[in-house]
């Protein structure tokens, strides 16, 4: 029962930062979301003392299966690549616009009369 609120308060508090606006706190909870997904796949397996899953070492009814540790396992691997990955992504994307925040040389004074037009040439009269 402990184990069910626990998953239970892990989603809701990942759905919750997943809806948020900023890519850390999605990032979160994404990770929420993925302790909760391996504590599920831990609980598929027997929670119970068990044996190593060991066969010359263990009888073959009291040996704990293996599988839901294998995919446990695989599961943390892909959650870290993936919030090593957004969190990348969050630094790289921080709400800033490089191009428009170049200030002018001379706000004051405008552009100068020797300046070049809008399309990077001298303006031709005719």
């Amino acid at each position: 029962m402990t184990l069910a609120l626990l998953v239970g308060v892990l989603v809701v508090g990942g759905v919750y930062l997943v809806l948020q606006r900023g890519m850390v706190r999605i990032t979160f909870g994404f990770v929420l979301l993925g302790h909760a997904g391996n504590l599920v796949l831990m609980a598929s397996g027997v929670t119970s003392d068990r044996d190593a899953p060991l066969v010359h070492l263990s009888d073959l009814a009291s040996m704990a299966d293996a599988l839901p540790q294998a995919f446990t396992l695989t599961a943390i691997v892909i959650a870290f690549s993936i919030t090593i990955y957004m969190l990348t992504l969050a630094a790289v994307d921080d709400g800033t616009d490089d191009d428009d925040t170049v200030p002018d040389p001379d706000p004051d004074t405008g552009p100068g009369p020797d300046s070049p037009g809008p399309a990077g040439r001298d303006e031709e009269t005719s």
